[in-house]
């Protein structure tokens, strides 16, 4: 199905050429687009992982899978649109832990009576995103406290929160590929079928690595320049279009591959991804956005979320722990983290459209 969907790729750049005004149209075609370049990531990163083993695996898809993310944000930018840019951030690291975690255990669930995974491994990535939620918090209570007194210093303490992050994330990488790797390297046998394509060269799935990543590239700045405007033109809020629409598609390449990595029992692969791309795009992501305002953007990001956003990431990771904690999984668990993504996205569909500030 993926392949007849590239022919989305050359229409949504010969609309934004011919028909730049047909915004929801721009919208739509781009965003049809960037699905299947999403699962030649997911797909090129799979591969890979068949040959460096589940941690290295786990974190390439997530990295590359992240990179959609990434673009779409400095896409907004560079269009001021910081409230869809926190909004997809927030989108991410939910949709991340609760659609694509939801839909792996689900999906592994119905064909496995229960699946197993390195517990202690997963325990940490769950610290991990308890470390992210603390980060939001304290910019938006200091926002809310001491930003009507000091206005001016919001702008360096996201820096400088965000400058720990990044040291946080690349301590995690040495303790998950260096020190501790065993943590993440797999504690079961999967599923492998007798007519098992054979696998992709080295070469071969890093090119399709980098020609899906720079049409990425090309088609978020499309859909970006489409997101307000289609937006009105369907009633919705910004806010909401971030949250949900922009992740979701941003999600595509992580959600193959873990439902994909799931189906074949390997939990650990299917965690490594879903929990560990929301680690990436928590610590990585957001903290290089915030230090790309700085150049891009017309004025600096900060990260004082509104409440409802960090809301949305402490029910996300209080249940997401919960769940992950005990190194089993079943198909309930994955309808329980599908739950709560539904109640988040009702909630958001009703709020009126204001800033995420």
């Amino acid at each position: 199905m993926l392949y007849w969907m590239l022919v989305f790729v050359p229409i949504s750049i010969v609309l934004e050429f011919v028909a730049p005004e047909r915004h929801l149209l721009v919208f739509l075609a781009a965003a049809l687009a960037i699905v299947p370049l999403a699962g030649w990531l997911g797909q090129a990163t799979e591969q890979l992982a068949e040959r460096s083993g589940e941690g290295v695996g786990g974190l390439l898809n997530a990295t590359f899978g992240n990179a959609t993310e990434l673009i779409i944000g400095l896409s907004a930018l560079r269009a001021g649109l910081y409230d869809v840019v926190k909004a997809s951030i927030v989108g991410s690291i939910v949709g991340n832990i609760l659609l694509v975690l939801g839909a792996s255990m689900l999906a592994g669930g119905l064909r496995h009576h229960e699946q197993q995974y390195n517990v202690s491994g997963a325990r940490s990535q769950a610290t991990l995103l308890t470390l992210a939620a603390i980060a939001l918090i304290l910019p938006a209570a200091y926002n809310a406290a001491v930003a009507p007194r000091n206005p001016q210093g919001l702008a360096p303490l996201s820096l400088y929160i965000s400058l720990v992050l990044l040291m946080v994330y690349g301590l995690f990488l040495v303790y998950s590929l260096v020190t501790h790797k065993s943590l993440f390297s797999g504690n079961v046998d999967f599923e492998q079928s007798s007519d098992h394509p054979p696998l992709w060269s080295a070469g071969k799935a890093l090119l399709v690595l980098g020609v899906a990543t720079v049409l990425i590239a090309w088609v978020s700045e499309i859909l970006v320049g489409a997101i307000e405007p289609s937006a009105r033109e369907l009633g919705l809020s910004n806010l909401f279009v971030g949250l949900f629409v922009v992740a979701i598609l941003g999600n595509a390449a992580e959600h193959a591959s873990a439902v994909s990595a799931a189906l074949k029992n390997r939990m650990d692969l299917a965690l490594s991804i879903a929990i560990g791309s929301s680690v990436q795009v928590a610590l990585l992501v957001a903290p290089v956005l915030v230090l790309a305002s700085l150049v891009l953007g017309p004025a600096s990001m900060d990260l004082a979320f509104s409440g409802g956003l960090v809301l949305s990431v402490l029910v996300a990771v209080l249940i997401t722990g919960q769940v992950a904690g005990d190194g089993r999984s079943d198909w309930l668990k994955g309808v329980q983290l599908l739950a709560v993504y539904l109640i988040l996205g009702l909630a958001f569909f009703f709020t009126p459209d204001i800033s995420v500030r």
